[in-house]
């Protein structure tokens, strides 16, 4: 299954090639059985794969294009590799997302600055259901977050999102006094780290505690994995080549 077709059948406008993209969809409305409610439906029951393809498809991408941007010698040649990235890539009518919403995929990422799971996975506004927190935990908020996802928006799939050079992570491996609200954060980390004080390892291993909580705290998203609904994935970024690693 295409997504890029897909969403524009479903009324969604994209910037660059649209022409191309929306005629196979144009081309099945007119041969029948290209009704959009069929589109629509399309979409709506797209599998754990399907999603998870195009993430690693827009992963591709974009490790393409950071590798470019990288060696480029001045900035705005920098920001000119960038922007190639995304001047063909399906950007939704803020009308349509006014409307409401359709993401594909859900992350639970680390909110670290220089990780944005839409910079990573070469995504646009509407396509990916975001929860943040230091060292992606899986607190309380955000298990309530993705059961919404899951439950009322039916996402297919649901990524833990660890990171190299992880703050929360080291502070957990460290013993320097933080602040109550931090110490309460960072315990769940501490609890389910492996021995020794490898920090790519530590946050691998917090990744894969944390996809495994998800659904042993929430019924709802253990019902959809069992039904095979929902796939529950961890992925590694690493900061510098931009490349994302599933665990």
């Amino acid at each position: 299954m295409n997504r890029r077709p897909l969403l524009l059948a479903a009324a969604l406008a994209c910037v660059g090639g649209a022409a191309a993209l929306a005629a196979p969809a144009a081309a099945q409305a007119e041969e029948g059985g290209g009704d959009p409610a069929d589109l629509e439906t399309r979409l709506q029951v797209c599998t754990p794969g399907d999603a998870l393809s195009w993430l690693q498809q827009g992963n591709d991408r974009f490790v393409q294009a950071w590798a470019a941007a990288r060696a480029a010698v001045d900035p705005a040649q920098r920001m000119q590799r960038l922007a190639r990235l995304w001047q063909n890539n399906c950007q939704i009518d803020p009308l349509a997302l006014a409307e409401g919403q359709r993401p594909f995929a859900a992350v639970l990422a680390c909110a670290d600055s220089r990780v944005d799971p839409g910079w990573l996975f070469a995504c646009g506004s509407g396509e990916l259901f975001q929860v943040r927190s230091a060292g992606n935990t899986a607190f309380a908020e955000a298990v309530a977050s993705l059961d919404y996802a899951v439950g009322l928006l039916t996402i297919p799939l649901v990524v833990v999102l660890g990171h190299s050079d992880c703050g929360a992570v080291k502070a957990a491996l460290g013993h320097e006094l933080l602040t109550p609200s931090l110490e309460e954060l960072l315990a769940p980390i501490r609890a389910g780290l492996p021995a020794g004080d490898d920090l790519t390892l530590a946050v691998q291993a917090n990744v894969r505690r944390v996809a495994g909580d998800l659904s042993r705290r929430s019924d709802l998203l253990a019902a959809a994995v069992a039904a095979g609904r929902l796939q529950i994935v961890g992925a590694y970024a690493d900061i510098a080549s931009g490349r994302v690693t599933l665990l």
